[in-house]
C-alpha cells in the first residue's frame, strides 16, 4: 500500500511537471477555462435579462 500511495503521489508531480513544462498542454488548459468563462458569461447575462423582464412585468402591471 505504501509503494501504492508513493506511486501514486510521484505520478502526480509528474504529471503536473509535464503540464507545466508543456505549451501545448497549457495552452489546451487556457483555451478550456477561457471557454467556460464564456458560457458562464452568457448563462449570468441570459438570467439577469430574464430577471429584469420579470421586474419590468410586475411594475408594469
Amino acid at each position: 500500500m505504501e509503494k501504492f500511495i508513493a506511486g501514486l503521489a510521484a505520478g502526480a508531480m509528474l504529471g503536473a511537471l509535464w503540464v507545466a513544462n508543456s505549451n501545448k498542454t497549457r495552452a489546451l488548459v487556457q483555451k478550456g477555462q477561457e471557454e467556460i468563462k464564456e458560457k458562464l458569461d452568457a448563462y449570468m447575462d441570459e438570467k439577469l435579462a430574464e430577471f429584469e423582464q420579470k421586474k419590468q412585468a410586475g411594475t408594469q402591471s
